[in-house]
């Protein structure tokens, strides 16, 4: 049994995290995200232990992680999977949505990893994962912020990586593309164009499985007909 740490739960890719992660064992899966009544939805879904936090605030993140901690000890998977994604042109990006994009996306991830990594080393072992994105490796028109806030957390998920090589810990990177998630709310696009959140999921269940001597250090994943 393992102990499931997932940031950004409560729907889309995050609550198909919990939902394998439950299929695959009797894990214990402590679930974040904003939402009281969404995150309820997927631990009752899921037997996990919801945990609202809002992983932009310091405050929250530290009391939280300290009561996952207490209550949990060490996780042996944590997965960054909180984000959010508006769509802008760069001349209409405020700084005050930059920022918003920058802290959602990367500083949140920054937070929750700090407070936990240290548990992890100590006890020698653990997998933490990053959910990027395809616009963690190319630039997309309309997503500026997005993509500067996805291309920064690549960047930190591979120094984790490199001050972490000879410590028993794995990392990993999910870049995913279109994933039919709520933030494609509203799209006229068919579903079928879409990656399923399920798929993304068990790329991170069938990554975290594999042998403790072998680490995939980034994959990317995307619709079968390319990007949208």
């Amino acid at each position: 049994m393992a102990k499931i740490v997932i940031t950004g739960a409560s729907s889309g890719i995050g609550a198909a995290i919990a939902e394998v992660f439950r299929s695959d064992g009797d894990h214990q899966i402590i679930i974040l995200g904003r939402s009281v009544r969404r995150l309820g939805a997927v631990a009752k879904k899921t037997k996990g232990k919801p945990m609202v936090c809002d992983i932009t605030k310091e405050e929250q993140v530290e009391e939280t992680c300290r009561k996952i901690l207490l209550e949990f000890g060490p996780p042996d998977v944590l997965i960054n999977n909180a984000g959010h994604f508006v769509a802008k042109p760069f001349l209409e990006t405020t700084p005050s949505l930059f920022r918003q994009q920058i802290e959602a996306n990367l500083t949140g991830a920054f937070m929750v990893t700090r407070a936990l990594l240290p548990s992890m080393l100590d006890a020698g072992s653990g997998h933490v994962f990053f959910m990027a994105s395809v616009a963690s490796q190319q630039a997309y028109a309309g997503a500026g912020a997005y993509c500067a806030a996805k291309h920064g957390l690549l960047g930190l998920a591979r120094v984790v990586r490199a001050e972490t090589f000879n410590t028993g810990l794995r990392v990993t990177t999910v870049l995913p593309g279109a994933t039919l998630t709520p933030s494609w709310d509203g799209t006229t696009l068919p579903e079928e164009r879409f990656m399923p959140p399920e798929d993304v999921a068990r790329c991170v269940l069938d990554t975290w499985k594999l042998s403790s001597r072998t680490v995939i250090e980034e994959v990317v994943l995307r619709p079968r007909e390319g990007d949208i």
